[in-house]
């Protein structure tokens, strides 16, 4: 790996349609930048935060991302699933994350506020501990999803079987028990 590069601040660069060099972020914030269709292959993000930032299609295979914050970004179609999942640690405040792949990918304790998350696939995912905090979940896939002590008391539009994922200690409101009795086609009032 390269230099390090630590404490910077980018503001409205366009990286779109290129490959990053494979090094590590630490500490540094990126503003209103353009992200789409890059190559974050095999780099780090340490303690890094990014805000409004488009991230359509990027390629992250082998990328690592270290108590890293997402505000307001639009993640669509992104395969997190091929990142580094050796410390993941994010949180993910407003931000697009439609079309987005989590397939067999460990993220415990990660934190969704106030996030689109629709036809998201969390199949074969981990996702104990996480927060799922007033987010659309619509059409997004549960299936062999570990969901222990996931808080999904204020998401909307979930389906989940429980006969096919692990819900131990997960948390909802007696209001959204319908999403996981959906494959019932029962009608409740």
């Amino acid at each position: 790996m390269s230099i390090p590069v630590i404490d910077k601040t980018f503001d409205n660069q366009n990286f779109s349609n290129q490959k990053l060099p494979s090094r590590e972020y630490d500490n540094c914030t990126f503003i209103n930048c353009d992200f789409s269709s890059t190559d974050m292959s095999v780099v780090t993000f340490l303690e890094c935060k990014f805000d409004t930032c488009n991230f359509n299609s990027v390629k992250v295979k082998e990328a690592s991302f270290q108590e890293v914050i997402f505000v307001e970004c639009k993640m669509l179609g992104v395969d997190f699933g091929s990142c580094n999942d050796f410390l993941f640690e994010a949180e993910f405040d407003n931000c697009n994350l439609d079309y987005v792949s989590f397939y067999g990918f460990t993220m415990k304790n990660t934190r969704f506020k106030g996030c689109s998350l629709k036809e998201t696939d969390f199949y074969r995912s981990n996702l104990t501990g996480s927060i799922f905090s007033d987010c659309n979940l619509d059409g997004a896939i549960f299936e062999n999803t570990i969901a222990e002590k996931v808080d999904f008391r204020t998401a909307i539009n979930y389906a989940i079987d429980p006969e096919v994922n692990q819900l131990k200690k997960a948390k909802f409101y007696s209001s959204g028990l319908s999403g996981l009795l959906i494959k019932y086609n029962l009608d409740i009032e």
